[in-house]
């Protein structure tokens, strides 16, 4: 009758356990794909921006030294990411591209009204009207431009609505967080309720509060563990179709930031456990014996 009464318990035990480790492993997938999610917006969002950026038309007569001359000056500026030289050659095939052969042979043959130009894009800090502005303001005043061309709607609209969608996601992460936190919480405690009597047998043996804590919130902690590292494993896999379906990801994945998210994961699962495993002990080496039944 004891051996089964000792395998029944066991098998409890056991479930809590099980139960507990994939309740952690969800919440902790749901808060690392939040993750995942944040700072590839933020990736993507540096990835348009620095495809921002304007272009630089010459004026008619400027000679070719000139203009190389010009595109080195910009190129060791802080602000630009990359320049291209556009001959006028290169701009009439880029305009029978997008419009069409038939549509540019009006220009006649051998005519090309079109000028040279420098194709700017800047890094994503300066990606935006106000600094945009500044930077045209400052290469119209030099003698060889005739104008700087870029579609200051497009930028506006782009900035500001990658600003509401870092704000939401921002609002979202911080409020699953308190979600997960609560969450590992309460299956943390639902594991230690199941060992409540053995917690309570071993300090009325004598052993200390640190010797009965300890090995509970060292195996919490390697629940922690193990819940993130499955969690990581389900994150991984995600991206890997996420990757065969969207194969623009690769253009702006960061795999140094991806690392900083599965960190992130596992030192939460760990702490939050390990914490959590921590007061859920505390409390029932407080708790009266007789509250132990109910």
């Amino acid at each position: 009758m004891a051996a089964k009464e000792e395998q029944y318990y066991k098998k409890r035990v056991n479930t809590a356990y099980f139960t507990s480790l994939i309740s952690i492993t969800l919440v902790l997938f749901t808060l690392g794909f939040l993750g995942l999610l944040v700072i590839h917006a933020k990736t993507l969002s540096n990835y348009i921006k620095e495809n921002i950026g304007f272009e630089i038309i010459m004026k008619p007569g400027v000679k070719e030294a000139e203009i190389l001359r010009l595109q080195k000056q910009l190129d060791i500026q802080p602000y630009i990411k990359s320049t291209e030289y556009v001959t006028r050659q290169e701009a009439l095939e880029r305009l029978k591209k997008s419009l069409g052969k038939n549509f540019v042979d009006f220009f006649g043959k051998g005519d090309n009204p079109l000028l040279p130009s420098i194709d700017v894009r800047f890094h994503a800090a300066w990606a935006n009207n106000d600094s945009i502005t500044k930077i045209e303001h400052q290469l119209l005043r030099k003698p060889t431009i005739k104008e700087v061309y870029y579609q200051k709607s497009l930028v506006q609209e782009i900035d500001k609505n990658l600003n509401k969608i870092s704000f939401v996601l921002l609002v979202l992460s911080a409020v699953l967080l308190v979600i997960a936190v609560a969450l590992i919480n309460n299956s943390i405690r639902l594991t230690i309720y199941s060992k409540r009597f053995v917690i309570k047998s071993m300090q009325l043996v004598g052993a200390t509060r640190g010797f009965i804590r300890r090995p509970f919130v060292w195996k919490g902690m390697l629940q922690g563990f193990y819940s993130a590292l499955i969690a990581i494993v389900l994150l991984t896999a995600v991206l890997a179709v996420a990757r065969e379906n969207l194969p623009e990801l690769k253009a702006v994945e960061s795999p140094m930031m991806t690392g900083a998210v599965y960190l992130f994961v596992i030192l939460t699962g760990m702490a939050v456990s390990g914490f959590s495993t921590f007061w859920a002990v505390s409390r029932y080496l407080d708790m009266n014996k007789h509250k132990l039944y109910f």
